[in-house]
């Protein structure tokens, strides 16, 4: 199975810099990681800008872009007034998010998840009303730092719930990093078993080291796209114990998509280096620090 790739640097990568970038520098990133190859981008949030600052411009970005560049731009949002705003900027594919668990949810989102649920028809015929797509995005598939392990049928009552209807995707996110390759399997088999010729993204963080792995047995249980953050960038910063993204430049070099040579994964790895510098974070690319080394014979090092 061919599987597509989506970066969240602007968004969930940002989400815990005490930096933010200049909105033409992110307009600017999105242009180069779509001439890479990447096939999809997560642009920004909805999220209070007093809460999440460095998300404050994202509906400037969304403007900044062209019709075809917001074709496969995503944002990130959690009521329908949220999509309304953020289509009338010209968004057109949105992520509506709630948490498996309510903890997390009341956290992140100030309301339980039923509520969350309750509201989805809303969100969905908004972004109908625009010609637009919506992601159903499950936050704790795996694990709350609140709750603990989110019951295996937690999340099966949400994938089978009639209020999630017209969804194009699922969205299973290890939001905080904790999930081991074969549960990433089990719940993402789940996900594709329930919602069948529905996109499955797994959503994953590389917390306790094995974000590749999971993203790789996520495929293997029928995942079509894969996130990930330029330089490991990210977590949520409602979740203790939450560290960043796995690395666009390690999912990508662990899986190789068809568009990916050894050019373009110098590019890569140099945008990572060069957003993390910006924004004063540690690089936390494994391939990366590959790419560094003095393995010279190796066609994937970079040589500058």
């Amino acid at each position: 199975m061919s599987v597509q790739y989506r970066d969240v640097t602007l968004r969930d990568g940002l989400q815990l810099a005490g930096k933010s970038l200049p909105t033409p520098r992110k307009v600017e990133l999105v242009r180069e990681l779509f001439a890479l190859g990447v096939e999809h981008i997560e642009v920004g949030s909805m999220a209070r800008p007093d809460l999440v600052p460095t998300m404050a411009d994202t509906l400037d970005v969304i403007a900044a872009l062209t019709p075809q560049e917001r074709e496969r731009a995503w944002i990130w949002t959690a009521t329908p007034r949220h999509i309304e705003r953020a289509a009338g900027a010209g968004a057109r594919n949105f992520q509506y998010c709630f948490s498996a668990s309510d903890s997390h949810n009341r956290a992140n989102i100030g309301r339980d998840t039923e509520s969350s649920l309750a509201a989805m028809p809303d969100a969905i015929a908004a972004a109908a009303a625009v010609g637009g797509r919506v992601q159903l995005c499950i936050a704790t598939s795996f694990t709350c730092p609140f709750e603990g392990t989110v019951p295996f049928e937690r999340l099966a009552g949400i994938l089978d719930d009639p209020r999630t209807d017209g969804a194009v995707d699922v969205v299973i996110a290890d939001t905080l990093g904790q999930a081991h390759p074969a549960e990433v399997g089990r719940r993402v088999r789940l996900a594709a078993e329930r919602r069948p010729g529905l996109g499955i993204v797994f959503h994953g963080h590389d917390t306790w080291g094995l974000g590749v792995a999971n993203a790789a047995a996520a495929v293997d249980a029928g995942a079509t796209v894969l996130d990930g953050a330029l330089g490991g960038l990210g977590g949520c910063p409602f979740a203790p114990g939450a560290s960043g993204n796995t690395a666009t430049e390690d999912l990508v070099f662990g899986l190789r998509p068809a568009w990916l040579d050894p050019e373009r994964f110098g590019a890569l790895v140099r945008l990572g280096e060069e957003i993390t510098t910006a924004l004063g974070e540690p690089n936390r690319s494994r391939a990366r620090a590959g790419a560094r080394s003095h393995a010279e014979a190796f066609e994937w090092v970079l040589r500058d």
